[in-house]
């Protein structure tokens, strides 16, 4: 296409969005408010999955030890557990620091820390905290030491237990929530796509019904579909680029006022600044989703006048 007919184009596209008045102002609404409902399905979805991976981060699987185990046994187990595949780090605590963090936990119990002091030896045993490289892997961490065959000299597993069924409700539940929040963001999106279609292609449709005698001429003395299509796709365009600016503006002080009144709900995540941080993922997905759906319902609204 000539340069000075895409130019042509672009000016007439501007020009019917400028002078075609309240149509475009209710173009542009239109298209705010499905700008906005998917800015709130992203933003939400996005600071979901970031509660739940702050959640899944503390989610870990603890391996206790019968007291008295030789450290070099276990410190050979903890080898082993680190080259699994599935795990992605392994702390140990000796005997001597479980027991100090044990009287660090029941410093007010005086009860219990004068029956510990009654102790010949020391009642509490060495650990290892496992963390997975992904929440769904813990099962096969602590299958894992339920098959693990280190024994002591009288060949009795240094294994206490493992606290994974204790946290696997847990697990399970951030697992369930996080499939489902993926699960329920993909259709919410899916059906606000086809809703907004439907609603800025009727709302175009207006705006090019105004404009179909014009078409008709234009048709008649000979103008292709492009040279008419064309203005109309960019005014279809210009109503999503408008509506993407208000909205990004728009969620402003709607994130300012989540994250003054609700950053607790969110997990801790202030909303506001998790916006302004990642506002540049939010704009283009708007930018895109914005001008691709006005043009494409500027083509769709148009054919019927073209007699295509």
């Amino acid at each position: 296409m000539p340069i000075v007919n895409l130019k042509r184009m672009f000016r007439t596209g501007f020009l019917n969005f400028t002078r075609n008045g309240l149509v475009s102002l209710s173009s542009v609404l239109v298209m705010t408010i499905a700008l906005s409902v998917l800015s709130g399905v992203l933003l939400f979805e996005h600071v979901l999955e970031s509660t739940l991976h702050t959640v899944e981060q503390r989610v870990d699987v603890s391996t206790y030890f019968v007291p008295g185990a030789k450290e070099e046994a276990i410190l050979a187990l903890k080898d082993t557990v680190s080259a699994l595949p599935e795990v992605e780090s392994v702390s140990y605590t000796s005997e001597k620091d479980a027991l100090a963090d044990f009287r660090a936990r029941h410093a007010d119990d005086q009860t219990t820390l004068q029956a510990l002091d009654e102790l010949d030896k020391n009642p509490i045993g060495a650990m290892l905290n496992i963390k997975a490289r992904d929440i769904s892997q813990y099962g096969s961490i602590s299958a894992f030491f339920d098959d693990a065959s280190t024994l002591d000299s009288s060949a009795h597993s240094i294994i206490d237990h493992v606290d994974y069924n204790k946290n696997k409700a847990e697990i399970d539940a951030i697992q369930g929530i996080m499939s489902k929040g993926r699960t329920l963001g993909i259709i919410v999106v899916l059906v606000l796509m086809l809703l907004s279609v439907v609603v800025t292609f009727n709302t175009i449709r207006l705006a090019i019904y105004f404009s179909r005698e014009e078409i008709s001429v234009m048709r008649l003395v000979g103008a292709s579909r492009g040279h008419v299509q064309g203005p109309f796709i960019v005014e279809g365009a210009f109503y999503g680029f408008v509506a993407t600016i208000v909205t990004v503006i728009l969620f402003v002080p709607i994130t300012y006022w989540f994250g003054r009144n609700m950053t607790d709900f969110f997990g801790g995540i202030n909303l506001f600044t998790y916006y302004l941080t990642h506002i540049y993922q939010f704009a283009p997905i708007l930018l895109v989703f914005g001008t691709g759906l006005g043009a494409l319902s500027s083509v769709l609204a148009a054919r019927k006048y073209l007699r295509v």
